[in-house]
């Protein structure tokens, strides 16, 4: 059970008309959000800074911040989160063999450089502590300019707030993203229920 519960979509009607938003990159409204609108001013304000962050302005796909939102949940133990971005990343056109083996991304040949060099900042910039060196800035800058880093990190630190958020509160995931879930990442794993780290 949640630490706070979600408010009805109708709570708050600003909040519910800028929410569709999600119904294109999930199919659902997060639980998450229908938390936040106990104060609408967050709830109204994320939503915003979600769709800022996720805008794409240059070569940094759809697909790939969903990637990478992925590895920094992952890197932050959200099982909420992690199952979210795989979701969002398969309905935005991921590869199906990228989304099969993301745990790889590293190695396996689906994998362009300048993918691995966005996902290894997206590593080492959610570790505590943080572990970008200047090697890591080095390849970023081979392969993306300086907006598109500005996007990179925008996603990786959107997705700090929404692991801390999720495994604090103990936000319930919804059925479409356990779904996800259980399709991409239970072979490594990613299991309903419990968030990493949670004391409940």
């Amino acid at each position: 059970m949640a630490l706070v519960n979600p408010l009805d979509p109708n709570s708050d009607p600003e909040t519910w008309k800028l929410a569709e938003f999600f119904n294109e990159t999930l199919g659902f409204c997060p639980n998450s959000v229908l938390t936040m609108q106990h104060r609408p001013a967050i709830s109204k304000a994320f939503i915003t800074l979600n769709k800022a962050v996720m805008a794409n302005e240059g070569k940094v796909t759809s697909a790939l911040k969903r990637m990478i939102a992925w590895v920094s949940s992952n890197a932050a133990g959200c099982r909420y989160c992690q199952a979210h971005s795989i979701r969002a990343a398969e309905r935005y056109g991921a590869e199906a063999e990228k989304l099969d083996n993301i745990w790889q991304y590293r190695t396996h040949s689906s994998f362009t450089e300048a993918e691995r060099a966005a996902l290894d900042f997206a590593l080492a910039a959610s570790q505590v502590p943080n572990t970008v060196d200047a090697d890591l800035k080095k390849r970023l800058h081979t392969y993306w300019d300086d907006g598109e880093i500005v996007e990179i990190l925008g996603v990786i630190s959107l997705f700090g707030y929404l692991n801390r958020w999720n495994d604090s509160m103990g936000t319930d995931i919804e059925d479409g993203a356990v779904d996800s879930g259980k399709k991409y990442l239970s072979k490594y794993g990613w299991v309903e229920g419990k968030h990493d780290g949670s004391a409940y």
